[in-house]
């Protein structure tokens, strides 16, 4: 199991953190984490790309 020390906000300080068996075949490299001390899980993922939506332009609509 990999651990970490990371804060903890339960704990409210830092704290070893353990990946705890995976199921689903990350092995080392699994984003959940576990607090030895509390239980609190952890997900440790990268953040998407920020990508700029831009939206249609509204124009006003004209009368009659």
């Amino acid at each position: 199991m990999a651990e970490r020390e990371l804060h903890c906000d339960t704990c409210g300080d830092r704290q070893l953190f353990e990946a705890p068996p995976c199921l689903d075949g990350h092995g080392s490299t699994c984003p959940e984490l576990a607090c030895t001390r509390c239980g609190s899980a952890l997900l440790l993922a990268p953040l998407p790309p920020i990508t700029r939506t831009l939206l249609p332009r509204i124009t006003p609509r004209q009368a009659a």
